[in-house]
């Protein structure tokens, strides 16, 4: 005869998973009811968490921020070389994004930044300057941060974080369900968390650095810069800022997987340019 206990476990294996199963589905309906875009270049759906005037809303604001919270330069070499290369690449993207609202300013700063933020609004640090070097280094760091904006890096981010977010809190509830000690189900959570960072979502972000890297290279060509000073900006950069933690711990690529893989798309790169320079001659 089987005891109840045994029975009443069994019949608890269905209930337990009930949780995770709907927060799987509640995910899958965030994810698949998201909005999209389409990527002018590839033609591939673009799925995020904010619609694009949510996204330029938030850009405009975070933008307004930054200039009245940090020292902006209005006048100078720096403003005339950065307002120089970003005119040049918007001319080349202005087609692929026309919604876009372009703006840049210049911060002066120490830190070796720069960034784009959606809805088109740029903000370059006199910091990364040294670093940059000429315009061609620019236009390559600019291009780059132009690419997360215009493939909505920042909102496919945010809805891969709600969605795995939505399953971790389903397995947690599936989990406090079970017959595991608090420690145990501290445990399994804390696995299942850092799964979740080191295994989809660090990964994710490298991908989109890659993404950006790959993308901003052909935008500078595209504008007339030369891409090879890609590889020459990033061995600076490695230089400029020390050591770096294993690239499975980071969201970004390492600096040497970045020369290797700019490398790699380098003849298109090149091909691009020149077609560039011979439009211009």
């Amino acid at each position: 005869m089987e005891s109840s206990t045994g029975s009443g476990r069994r019949g608890r294996g269905p209930m337990l998973l009930l949780p995770l199963l709907l927060a799987v589905a509640l995910a899958a309906f965030k994810y698949f009811s998201a909005p999209t875009v389409r990527d002018a270049e590839t033609g591939r759906k673009i799925r995020g968490s904010l619609t694009d005037q949510q996204g330029a809303a938030l850009g405009l604001q975070s933008f307004q921020k930054v200039l009245q919270t940090e020292r902006v330069v209005s006048s100078g070499p720096a403003v005339d070389q950065v307002s120089r290369v970003v005119r040049n690449l918007i001319t080349v993207v202005r087609t692929l994004e026309p919604s876009f609202e372009w703006q840049v300013s210049v911060v002066e700063s120490s830190q070796a930044n720069a960034f784009c933020l959606p809805g088109g609004k740029i903000v370059v640090y006199t910091g990364i300057l040294p670093i940059t070097q000429t315009d061609d280094g620019l236009a390559v760091v600019l291009g780059h941060e132009i690419a997360h904006a215009i493939l909505r890096h920042g909102s496919q981010r945010m809805l891969q974080t709600e969605v795995f977010n939505t399953v971790l809190q389903g397995a947690s509830t599936a989990v406090s369900m079970g017959d595991m000690t608090p420690e145990h189900q501290r445990a399994v959570m804390g696995a299942l968390g850092l799964t979740t960072k080191y295994g989809v979502l660090m990964p994710f972000s490298r991908e989109h650095e890659t993404q950006a890297d790959e993308r901003g290279l052909l935008y500078a060509a595209r504008a007339g810069y030369n891409p090879q000073d890609a590889v020459t900006f990033w061995e600076r950069m490695a230089a400029a800022g020390g050591g770096q933690p294993p690239e499975f711990m980071s969201t970004h690529p390492s600096h040497g997987s970045r020369i290797a893989r700019l490398k790699e798309i380098m003849p298109r790169a090149l091909t691009e340019y020149e077609q560039a320079t011979a439009r211009k001659r």
